[in-house]
């Protein structure tokens, strides 16, 4: 009798170790990059005239569609902007003003899985 509860013990502990390693493949299964930590979400580019020369001091804008909050940046010294931390799940749209003139708008979309933009904005 002591020797039939030994077996079974030992068919339990066989059953459980079987269950346990056919779990373990899946439990190793690599998670793909979409399902990782965010990345950071950046637009960056350059403020142009009509020539297609850089413009200095440009005022760049970007506002969040969801709340309305506008960002500005002002050009560097080769036209350049850059917004970084964008969230994943908001669309904004973008423009550049410089001199009274504005440059055409142009958005990023939440449903979009990039996560680097650039742009060439053309204040005409």
């Amino acid at each position: 009798m002591q020797m039939k509860k030994k077996m079974t013990n030992s068919t339990a502990r066989l059953g459980l170790w079987l269950a346990l390693a056919t779990m373990v493949p899946a439990l190793c299964i690599a998670v793909p990059a979409q399902q990782r930590a965010p990345q950071e979400r950046i637009a960056a580019g350059t403020v142009v005239n009509k020539a297609d020369a850089p413009i200095p001091g440009a005022i760049v804008y970007l506002k969040d569609t969801k709340s309305n909050a506008v960002k500005t940046y002002i050009a560097d010294q080769d036209g350049n902007f850059r917004f970084g931390e964008l969230s994943q799940s908001t669309d904004y749209d973008l423009w550049a003003e410089s001199g009274g003139l504005h440059s055409k708008h142009k958005g990023i979309s939440y449903i979009s899985s990039k996560n680097n933009y650039h742009f060439t904005l053309k204040v005409e």
